[in-house]
């Protein structure tokens, strides 16, 4: 173990040392990317939200008028389960469990639902934004492009802007 942490230290040691002496061979031009601003602000993003909520939004109007039914039948059962016959009570009682079943196993697939539709919009996205970042680094003869796990980017490598600009430029509803 400690024979490929030595290995991969003088790797990145070489790697660094490297790009120290690319600067003097040639110019480099490295950009940085910050994934958490496109998913912010790209349009693709903003309709990809919308189309999700209005694909789920009737669901979820079902999920809030059964929890409102039920409130209704537990407020029924508090307020008159003393002048019910005992058949009616644990009927109503046996009502109220059964909604509650209902409602829940209604929400853990609404939720399944909503989490594997969000995850598969997430994915098309990150490809989109991905293909884009890739096309702009090449038409500007980028050499380098990071995105994740940098501590620190400048303004003259921040390349964000130009990949959301492209984003907009590219945007097309409905797609």
């Amino acid at each position: 173990m400690k024979l490929y942490k030595r290995m991969f230290s003088a790797m990145v040691l070489s790697a660094a040392l490297a790009l120290c002496a690319m600067p003097a061979l040639a110019e480099v031009r490295i950009g940085y990317v910050n994934i958490a601003k496109l998913m912010e602000e790209a349009p693709q993003v903003k309709e990809a939200r919308s189309r999700i909520e209005s694909e789920f939004a009737p669901r979820e109007k079902e999920l809030v008028g059964l929890q409102r039914n039920i409130r209704d039948q537990e407020e029924r059962l508090n307020r008159d389960g003393a002048v019910m016959s005992e058949a009616e009570r644990t009927k109503l009682e046996r009502d109220v469990l059964g909604l509650r079943r209902d409602l829940n196993r209604a929400q853990d697939e609404f939720r399944d639902d909503l989490n594997i539709r969000q995850n598969d919009a997430l994915s098309k996205l990150q490809k989109v934004m991905f293909e884009t970042t890739l096309a702009l680094a090449k038409e500007q003869n980028y050499d380098l492009i990071l995105s994740q796990g940098v501590v620190y980017a400048s303004g003259k490598v921040d390349i964000t802007a130009l990949v959301l600009k492209k984003l907009n430029d590219d945007f097309r509803p409905g797609n």
